[in-house]
């Protein structure tokens, strides 16, 4: 069966830090890409960053640039997004997914439930 499990979120002050993780179970991990998707209360899910399968390639959204690093352990079966400089407006629930193709458009065909990412202060 496969599965994505999301964690790390929580509270965390302006400014602040998190890294959250997404472990795979399931499938071939290293055959898929993975992107990390956001949604907030009233608005669209949106891409935040996504990684090839090798972790060659790796794509942020304008608002991540700078701020947040994708990496990837492939014998870990995880992928990571270190998110640094945290603002109130990074406030949202935090989902991984699982895709043959990076992209930043959430056509994946396998998500997880997502994590709670809240900055305030």
């Amino acid at each position: 069966q496969l599965r994505l499990v999301e964690s790390g979120g929580g509270l965390v002050q302006p400014g602040g830090s998190l890294r959250l993780s997404c472990v795979a179970s399931g499938f071939t991990f290293d055959y898929y890409a993975i992107g990390w998707f956001r949604q907030a209360p009233g608005k669209e899910r949106e891409g935040v960053s996504c990684i090839s399968s090798s972790g060659d390639n790796k794509k942020y959204a304008d608002s991540a640039k700078g701020r947040f690093t994708i990496s990837r352990d492939n014998a870990k079966n995880t992928v990571y997004l270190r998110m640094n400089s945290l603002k109130p407006e990074d406030t949202a629930i935090y989902y991984c997914a699982a895709a043959n193709i990076a992209t930043m458009t959430p056509l994946y065909n396998y998500w997880g439930q997502g994590t709670q990412v809240t900055v305030s202060s």
